[in-house]
């Protein structure tokens, strides 16, 4: 049972799948992070200096009454919240990421694919009179001895 367990997890694709998977895991790090750190700040400054990871609705008090801050000041109080900036951010950096995965599968099927053959040059063409393939110089068909204009 060991040798087969060390075989399937030798096994290349094994071993690349889980390279993917720690690299797709960092990606996801940085691409959250230029999400929340980057894009948000800015375009809550265009929409009204608006944070969007403290964008969130109560939907039920907690034992402090609101206004709440923050996220953290309402979960502390109790309150429940419904939190848009964060789903917000979780939605952009989702579009992202399906994005460089689109552009890397599109590089790879591009360098996968095969390679564009010249076409063939016909050689040949049907006669009209008993539809046998002739030579293209043929000025009188071999089969029915038609003559070829």
């Amino acid at each position: 049972m060991m040798n087969e367990f060390k075989k399937f997890v030798m096994r290349g694709s094994v071993i690349d799948m889980a390279v993917g998977i720690i690299i797709g895991g960092a990606f996801t790090k940085i691409v959250n992070s230029m999400v929340a750190d980057v894009m948000m700040p800015p375009l809550g400054l265009l929409i009204g200096k608006v944070d969007f990871s403290n964008w969130f609705v109560v939907i039920k008090q907690g034992t402090t009454a609101g206004p709440y801050a923050t996220i953290a000041e309402a979960q502390s109080a109790g309150a429940t919240t419904m939190n848009l900036g964060l789903f917000l951010n979780a939605i952009i950096s989702f579009v992202i990421v399906a994005f460089c995965i689109f552009l890397l599968i599109k590089a790879i099927n591009k360098l996968n694919s095969p390679k564009e053959q010249a076409p063939i040059p016909v050689s040949t063409k049907k006669c009209p009179y008993c539809c046998s393939e002739i030579a293209l110089e043929a000025t009188r068909c071999p089969h029915c001895t038609s003559e070829i204009k």
